[in-house]
């Protein structure tokens, strides 16, 4: 009897983690960046705010548009770009790419290949908290500007 009890369980919580991903879903988010555990070669310390829109256009495939703002002790970028997300087997675990313009406050621009790998926990039907790993490439100084980091964000899905 436990056994049955708990396929049940875990069947209906795939099935709601399911529809949060299904075509047609909407998702907003914002997240911390850098909290001082990233690095790049030349700023040490970063922080930042990115703030993400999309729309599922087909089931687990999320195409979504960002803008950001990172502060370090002598540069603030401002950034948006657009990319997508493709989460796997409806457990939460999703991968995304995409492509950022950067403008860098005094005058320098950059182009960046950003990926990421996170994943969304759910905290209700709607809300999750989504930690993930990112590696954002610099088209321009690639030695210098890429950068690794980690991310916190909140999200919303409806």
């Amino acid at each position: 009897m436990k056994k049955l009890a708990l396929c049940l369980l875990l069947l209906v919580s795939t099935l709601t983690a399911h529809a949060q991903f299904e075509a047609g879903k909407k998702h907003i988010s914002t997240a911390l960046t850098g909290l001082n555990l990233q690095y790049n070669g030349e700023q040490k310390f970063r922080m930042g705010l990115d703030i993400n829109a999309g729309y599922f256009v087909a089931d687990c495939l999320l195409v979504q548009a960002k803008v950001g703002y990172e502060h370090t002790q002598h540069i603030d970028d401002f950034s948006f770009g657009l990319g997508a997300r493709y989460y796997f087997d409806q457990c939460g675990i999703f991968l995304g790419a995409g492509a950022e313009y950067i403008h860098y406050t005094p005058k320098s621009n950059d182009l960046a290949i950003p990926v990421e790998a996170g994943y969304a926990f759910f905290i209700n039907k709607h809300l999750t908290i989504e930690p993930a790993l990112y590696y954002r490439m610099s088209l321009d100084d690639f030695s210098n500007k890429s950068t690794v980091g980690l991310k916190v964000g909140l999200a919303f899905y409806f």
